[in-house]
């Protein structure tokens, strides 16, 4: 009898999980006044795969919406709320999203393929987020005219301050594990420009990197590169460097109008 129960219970729940919610929200941070280089490459990499999927999905922007998340190894944004669950980050809400609700984006390619698009996943979460923690705390002029302004705005004196300590000390611990600490710009411009050349090669004249149907490298290649591209920054190095490869600029603009502006 416990065990005809327990069976029914899992079914109702797997049952309900297959049907999107009408409630779901995707937590940011004010876009115009707070939120940061990386974050907002985040944001919108979870928020255009969203839409990808036709998952509708309500928008709130929080001052604390970092404090909200569950954590996360990069940025720990956004955060998605669905029911009782709660997932930050790109590659942890893709996973819960795909695990349960339907087909997911590269159902269509094969197993080498679906193998290269984790790997290219993988790659540019990496190196793209870092770079952007680059520009945004290891460059002076960034850091004090941009960074600290944004990322303290919300928060009364001498909090700001603290909040501003404590956000560039988990920044820089992030980068020590990686290449870019000590680098110079140079080095890291480098580093960017030989990525942006290998996914530039990779989508040729295509729409997507895969052919006429987007997947998860799409949104999350869109995400990073429009707004490293359109995030307005003292030094513009980085947005000048991922726009020498034309067909990903071309490629941007095709996904900011197919998903975000045609109504």
């Amino acid at each position: 009898m416990s065990t005809t129960i327990e069976s029914f219970f899992q079914k109702a729940t797997t049952a309900t999980m297959k049907e999107w919610p009408r409630d779901a929200v995707l937590y940011q941070p004010y876009e115009e006044e707070q939120i940061l280089l990386a974050e907002n490459a985040s944001c919108l990499a979870v928020r255009t795969y969203l839409k990808m999927r036709n998952l509708p999905t309500a928008l709130e922007q929080r001052a604390n919406a970092e404090f909200i998340s569950p954590g996360g190894k990069r940025t720990k944004l956004p955060v998605l709320r669905v029911e009782n669950f709660i997932y930050a980050e790109f590659d942890h809400i893709v996973t819960f999203v795909d695990q349960n609700f339907g087909k997911t984006l590269s159902e269509f390619l094969s197993p080498e393929d679906k193998d290269v698009m984790r790997s290219s996943i993988c790659l540019v979460e990496h190196l793209l987020t870092n770079a952007e923690h680059y520009v945004s705390w290891s460059l002076p002029e960034v850091r004090e005219t941009v960074t600290k302004q944004r990322n303290g705005c919300v928060y009364p004196f001498p909090l700001n301050h603290v909040q501003n300590w404590r956000k560039e000390a988990a920044v820089k611990r992030q980068l020590r594990l990686t290449e870019y600490h000590n680098a110079d710009l140079a080095k890291v411009m480098e580093v960017v420009h030989h990525l942006c050349q290998d996914l530039s090669f990779r989508l040729g004249d295509k729409r997507y990197f895969f052919g006429d149907q987007p997947t998860e490298l799409d949104a999350l290649v869109f995400g990073h590169l429009y707004s490293i591209i359109t995030m307005p920054l003292p030094n513009n190095e980085l947005a000048k460097t991922v726009s020498q490869e034309e067909n990903l600029v071309q490629f941007c603009k095709n996904i900011d109008l197919t998903y975000f502006q045609l109504k």
